[in-house]
């Protein structure tokens, strides 16, 4: 078998000169396409002074083989290193980019050419023949920029490989086939009013998808289509500056720029595309408030209620939102009245002017006053201080109104006795008419607040008298209204109301609060309280009552009780057993029971006072009776009040005491006559006790 052997030695790079040259190389040659800019590079490994020899058969080593066994082993193949092809996209025409040809290819057909990798057979085929490498069909490098592919080169007759398997790379070249595009469209943007030359007011960037290494495909420059002279653009970074000085808001508060991209560096056959930013002035107080008329005049009628509006002003602002906020002030007449005030309307920024008082046309008919609009934000940086104020004048005129009456007082209120008099004239009442023909006035009482009647009122002079008797027990207060009218054909009128209170006089005597029926039990002691009194007085003294209790003489008395005033308007029905008797009781059932006679019963007689307590002296007649010891002590006297009073006023107590009272005492007829019957019954009496006794009454 024929032995075949190739040299391997250093890495030859080979580039091809002009149109159809040829690159040959130890071991392969390649040819490239007119259009390829770069040659394909071949890249041959040789190890200096060896042979690398393949054989077919195992057998045919010689003897020479073995002799350089251990050279070869240091000697070793590195293989074949392709490097890179390229061809151009956006080309439709099928076409041969480059060619691949083996040292030991003599033209015989022999060896056959096989290429696999990224896109061959789709792509890229290879004449198996001739090495020929052909595109299939276009290609967008912007869709695939690269692709790797092997080459092997097979002997027909052996199917063996005459060289290794090698790789190499075939790079799509880059065209101009894409314009740029702006990126975070769209732009807005906004910067105030006045700012100075060369403030930025945006950035626009675009970007371009052709290869930025290759020729300037991907090179931009920006430039302005719209928006000069007020604004250019930084050409290499896209930024947008202003170029005109204090540019206006109210003048124009909007601009659309134009902003325009182009590859190629601008030049002739690049692409275009342009963007709109669009650019707004913020506002700035650079305007102050201006009023449209120097006079502004208003009406308002007399009666019109406080808080009415009597008329809108306004200044004008060229300014927005708060540039444009402002207050309204009001410099009044030289009177200093402030009977306006000033507003203003938060929407609308204009100044309503409002009633702040009453008006009188009578009193004043014209208000004449100066209005000042004075900016809430001053910035000094646009306008002097004085700029941000203005001034206009007010003529308010009143119009005169038929107007009701008018009461001199807002409410009336008097006192009357109970005991006046029928026809006693107690008050008056005043109103005028405050218009400038002044009318007479008729008063009257309102029917509906004065049920009773018990008023009357003068028409003509407005004088208030009592119509019927007046009795505080009944009605203490009467509240009526009363009415004053104009006799003018209007019959404009107005009330007031009027409030009496009916004073208190002592027309009443006082009575038992109420009917009471006390009752006593068996074993009540002397002093024991059996009913507690009191009484009532419909009067209502300035000082309070103070009412008195006594028993009433003239009436039939009972001797076992008597009535104690407790000066607290309240008096007690007090116990009052009579001791006399009861010791009489004791010595004839004595003598009974020593004698065996029976002895008739001692009767006490009916006219015992029950306010006379019986005292015995021991010793004044027989030494065995002790029926003369004092059996019911004296109670001590409650304590009065410690008021002093008046004689009118003591006169008037016991005057007015429950019913008439006498002034009992030792001098009094009636307690001498009640001291001469018992010295009269003692004597004419056979059962008495003995003569020498004493007797001793005491009266409370």
């Amino acid at each position: 078998m024929k032995k075949k052997q190739h040299w391997i030695g250093d890495i030859n790079v080979y580039c091809p000169l002009a149109i159809g040259s040829a690159l040959e190389m130890h071991g392969w040659t390649g040819k490239m396409s007119y259009l390829s800019v770069l040659a394909m590079m071949l890249v041959f490994s040789r190890v200096s002074g060896g042979l690398l020899s393949h054989t077919s058969h195992p057998h045919s080593l010689n003897s020479q083989q073995s002799g350089q066994r251990s050279l070869l082993h240091h000697r070793l193949r590195r293989g074949w290193i392709w490097k890179e092809l390229f061809v151009p996209e956006e080309d439709p025409t099928s076409r041969v980019i480059g060619q691949l040809k083996s040292d030991y290819d003599r033209g015989e057909s022999t060896i056959k050419y096989i290429l696999s990798g990224e896109g061959a057979g789709d792509v890229f085929e290879i004449d198996e023949y001739s090495g020929e490498i052909r595109t299939l069909k276009k290609l967008d490098r912007e869709e695939k920029a690269s692709y790797i592919l092997q080459a092997q080169a097979i002997n027909r007759n052996t199917n063996e490989p005459e060289e290794p398997q090698s790789e190499f790379i075939i790079k799509v070249q880059d065209i101009n086939d894409n314009s740029p595009q702006f990126q975070n469209e769209p732009y807005v943007s906004s910067i105030p009013e006045m700012s100075p030359v060369g403030t930025t007011v945006a950035q626009v960037t675009a970007t371009d998808v052709d290869d930025p290494m290759f020729g300037n495909n991907a090179k931009l420059i920006y430039s302005i289509l719209q928006g000069e002279p007020y604004f250019s653009v930084e050409p290499k970074t896209g930024i947008v500056l202003t170029s005109w000085p204090n540019m206006d808001r109210e003048v124009q508060d909007e601009y659309l720029v134009v902003v325009q991209v182009k590859d190629m560096l601008g030049m002739s056959g690049g692409y275009s595309t342009s963007t709109t930013v669009t650019v707004s002035l913020t506002d700035v107080n650079d305007n102050g408030p201006t009023f449209q008329q120097h006079l502004y005049t208003f009406a308002i009628p007399e009666n019109a209620a406080v808080g009415t509006t009597v008329g809108r002003i306004m200044a004008g602002d060229g300014d927005v939102g708060i540039n444009a906020r402002m207050t309204y002030s009001l410099e009044e007449d030289l009177e200093g009245s402030s009977t306006f005030i000033i507003q203003t309307d938060p929407v609308t920024q204009a100044g309503v002017v409002l009633l702040a008082k009453p008006l009188n046309y009578e009193s004043k008919k014209r208000y004449v006053m100066a209005a000042e609009a004075v900016n809430d934000h001053i910035d000094t940086r646009f306008l002097p201080l004085e700029e941000f104020r203005d001034r206009t004048t007010l003529k308010i005129l009143v119009g005169d109104v038929d107007e009701p009456p008018v009461f001199l007082s807002l409410v009336y209120e008097w006192n009357v006795p109970e005991n006046a008099a029928v026809g006693t004239v107690f008050g008056s009442i005043s109103a005028r008419d405050t218009d400038s023909f002044s009318s007479p006035i008729r008063y009257s009482i309102d029917k509906r607040t004065d049920a009773t009647k018990a008023f009357k009122i003068d028409p003509n002079n407005g004088t208030i008298a009592v119509a019927k008797a007046l009795d505080r027990e009944t009605t203490e207060w009467y509240n009526m209204t009363v009415e004053a009218k104009e006799t003018t054909p209007n019959h404009l009128s107005s009330s007031v109301v009027v409030f009496i209170k009916v004073l208190d006089i002592n027309d009443n005597v006082p009575r038992l609060a109420r009917d009471y029926q006390p009752y006593i039990c068996e074993g009540t002691q002397a002093g024991d309280l059996i009913q507690l009194l009191s009484a009532v007085d419909p009067d209502e003294p300035t000082e309070g009552h103070h009412l008195y209790f006594s028993m009433v003489p003239e009436e039939r008395i009972n001797p076992n009780f008597t009535v104690r005033d407790n000066q607290d308007n309240t008096a007690g029905i007090v116990a009052l057993l009579s001791v006399l008797m009861l010791i009489v009781r004791r010595q004839r059932r004595k003598q009974q029971e020593e004698t065996g006679v029976e002895v008739k019963e001692l009767e006490l007689p009916d006219a015992v006072s029950q306010k006379v307590l019986y005292y015995g002296e021991k010793g004044a007649g027989r030494a065995d009776l002790d029926f003369c010891q004092p059996v019911v002590p004296v109670r001590p006297r409650p304590k009065r009040r410690e008021r002093r009073l008046r004689r009118e006023e003591v006169r008037a107590s016991i005057r007015m005491s429950l019913r008439e009272s006498h002034l009992i005492g030792p001098e009094d007829e009636v307690f001498r006559q009640f001291i001469l019957d018992r010295l009269a019954e003692a004597d004419q009496d056979p059962y008495v006790p003995p003569f020498d006794c004493l007797r001793t009454y005491a009266y409370e």
